[in-house]
């Protein structure tokens, strides 16, 4: 008795009709039993845009019904653009995903309710999901009192690494806030009573900077197998992370983008507000033809696909996806130049941050595996 299970990344499509942008997916998607992505745009024609909010679009209501018809069940809103357009954005958006079908998760009008976990029962087999946030624009996490997003803040420290040497640079350190990574371990260590398999989905790491993998990311994700979490599921840095099989368990810490239109103007290239960022990643150059204005590495994208069983999970693999300047993904053909190079790409940076993966191809998939 197993379901197939499918998740993916970043997600927030911006056009006229949303449902196309996963026509090339959505049968491998919808193949599996259960389907897992991360929200990115609020579905809501309400709402004032927040000051805090940097980049951002109001998403039509009609994304909630193309998500879950292409496969997507349990959504993620636990993300740095949920109070993008102040608390009608976030609650249209929780009604809109589940009167079409979808479980919301991450998100809600309080703080307890961001923190409840989405179960899901299906052939007998019960998988929890909880969501967390670590990017996190000034109160966008919820309260008592306020609708947000569930938190796992971070601190960040610059230690000075030659104190006798003014101006040198400082080595970044960053930790987890301790309340915020001590709800979390205890939710996970209550759904793994309650459930068959425990996955922890993470918005968090260093946005569009190639392979770097922060501490506090690290911390989360092992806190949280320790804890009994079966899978952990990263996204946000809009570019592909390593992976790493720690305790034989799964850590995917960015799935990078998967279905996200972005054009770009002219003043917006020009703006000192996207100069700051597209510092972080000096490939990227703006295509004003493009539906997708990301760096090149942007084009390579997974998804995860596994068989979730009553005795957790098993025969986990990544599925080869590139997407194009129609914004659209694609899974990778084996015999396409683009599967070793994403096999080669998640290697590296793998390699690059000391995850002691080793990432094979396995038929028309890749698998991980820790090396000995």
């Amino acid at each position: 008795m197993s379901l197939d299970f499918v998740a993916v990344g970043d997600v927030g499509p911006d056009r006229d009709d949303p449902e196309t942008i996963f026509d090339a997916v959505r049968d491998r998607i919808r193949a599996a039993d259960l389907g897992f992505c991360q929200l990115e745009v609020n579905l809501t024609k309400r709402g004032a845009r927040l000051p805090q909010a940097r980049h951002t679009i109001r998403g039509k209501p009609e994304i909630g019904a193309a998500l879950v018809q292409a496969g997507f069940e349990i959504i993620s809103f636990a993300g740095n653009h949920c109070l993008d357009w102040g608390e009608e954005g976030l609650l249209d958006t929780i009604a809109t995903l589940e009167s079409a079908g979808a479980v919301q998760v991450g998100t809600g009008p309080t703080l307890d309710a961001a923190r409840r976990p989405a179960i899901i029962e299906r052939g007998g087999i019960s998988v929890g999901v909880l969501a967390v946030n670590s990017i996190l624009p000034m109160n966008y996490w919820a309260d008592e009192r306020r609708a947000g997003c569930a938190p796992l803040r971070a601190h960040t420290v610059y230690e000075q690494i030659e104190h006798d040497q003014p101006g040198t640079p400082a080595r970044i350190v960053t930790y987890a806030q301790r309340g915020d990574l001590a709800a979390l371990v205890e939710g996970v260590k209550s759904l793994r009573r309650q459930v068959d398999v425990v996955i922890v989905s993470h918005h968090a790491g260093i946005h569009f900077v190639p392979a770097v993998i922060p501490d506090y990311q690290r911390e989360v994700a092992h806190a949280v197998i320790d804890a009994g979490a079966d899978l952990v599921l990263g996204h946000h840095a809009h570019i592909l992370k390593g992976i790493e099989i720690y305790k034989g368990k799964t850590i995917a810490y960015s799935l990078a983008n998967f279905a996200i239109d972005l054009l770009m103007d002219e003043a917006h290239a020009k703006s000192r507000g996207f100069k700051e960022i597209q510092k972080l990643n000096p490939d990227w150059v703006p295509d004003f033809s493009s539906r997708y204005n990301f760096p090149p590495d942007s084009a390579m994208s997974v998804m995860v696909e596994a068989r979730l069983s009553k005795e957790g999970i098993r025969d986990v693999h990544l599925v080869p996806i590139m997407i194009g300047k129609d914004a659209m993904p694609r899974i990778v053909d084996p015999g396409d130049p683009d599967f070793e190079r994403i096999r080669r790409y998640l290697a590296d940076i793998s390699d690059h941050e000391r995850l002691g993966s080793a990432i094979e191809r396995d038929g028309d998939r890749l698998i991980v595996r820790h090396r000995q």
